[in-house]
């Protein structure tokens, strides 16, 4: 009786408290770091970063110099390594590019996230790329010569008329107009340099992929994102995604960053055991406890009754 009545306590006491695994989902939230892509700057982020601070994260968006594939990776990986803790990667269009070099060898980078982006292999390029998957970008851009004080190269440019069409198709023309004044040109570098790490070789990644994307072909976005064996989502949306759904992003980032936090989420394949099996399996403990002592207790009154 004893026995039988301490099962039923425990059973009691599982059906009326919440199992909760140590999964590490109540270790400290992950710090979101996000990167622009070219002739954009860290404002392009600012519906998402509202989105992630809402939900209690720490966010930096820290600015991407677009001067070269080599030279800004190296950069953003200094960035990253004044972070203490883990750390959730995002990059947008060649940001893309940027965090798969930036993260490679830093362990404490756990997701990495992709936003209608490049995610060059070991030897590719932007340009390699979209040599193989054409995009309207190719006719949208001016090349310019520029020089410092001890550098010199070439400068991209979007034409001011193909902003909206190609660039910011989802966005108001005002909107677009906008982007074309304030836009920041990228090094040929950026383009040109050939990948020499692929990150998302060795960290999970999640890729959104924008159907309305002109500067980055979809076909490429899908490439990218199945050999990456990337948890993927597709939206309605042009290049921008960021700013003209900021709500989806800001989601497919908040996923990373569940993971990342050792949190179980039914919607991510390698997360494998979640919370509910886990808590499945100890309501089937507790069950065959009780069902272990029933039968003690009936075998105990048998040979009482003899």
């Amino acid at each position: 009786m004893a026995t039988a009545g301490c099962a039923v306590t425990a059973l009691c006491a599982l059906s009326t408290a919440p199992v909760v695994a140590n999964d590490g989902a109540d270790a400290a939230k992950p710090t979101v770091v996000l990167v622009h892509g070219a002739f954009a700057d860290a404002s392009s982020w600012n519906g998402v970063i509202e989105r992630l601070e809402r939900r209690g994260y720490t966010v930096m968006a820290p600015a991407n110099p677009l001067r070269g594939l080599y030279s800004d990776s190296a950069y953003i990986a200094s960035v990253l390594k004044t972070i203490k803790g883990p750390i959730v990667l995002a990059g947008h269009s060649y940001g893309g590019a940027i965090i798969s070099t930036a993260a490679a060898g830093n362990p404490q980078v756990k997701s990495l996230i992709y936003i209608n982006a490049q995610m060059p292999d070991v030897g590719e390029s932007g340009m390699s790329l979209s040599a193989r998957f054409p995009s309207a970008l190719g006719t949208a851009t001016n090349s310019l010569p520029y020089r410092t004080a001890d550098a010199s190269g070439t400068d991209v440019y979007l034409k001011p008329d193909k902003v909206h069409s190609v660039f910011a198709n989802c966005l108001s023309e005002s909107q677009a107009n906008l982007i074309g004044v304030t836009q920041r040109p990228v090094a040929t570098t950026a383009f040109s340099e050939t990948a020499k790490v692929a990150a998302w070789k060795e960290i999970p990644s999640w890729a959104l992929i924008g159907r309305q994307d002109m500067t980055i072909s979809p076909q490429q976005e899908r490439f990218e994102a199945e050999r990456a064996h990337s948890h993927t989502q597709e939206i309605d949306s042009c290049h921008v995604s960021l700013i003209a759904r900021p709500d989806a992003v800001a989601d497919l980032i908040l996923q990373g960053a569940t993971a990342a936090a050792g949190g179980s989420d039914p919607q991510l394949a390698y997360t494998g055991t979640g919370r509910r099996a886990i808590a499945l399996g100890g309501s089937a403990a507790a069950f065959l406890t009780v069902g272990t002592a029933v039968l003690l207790l009936s075998r105990r009154l048998r040979r009482i009754r003899r």
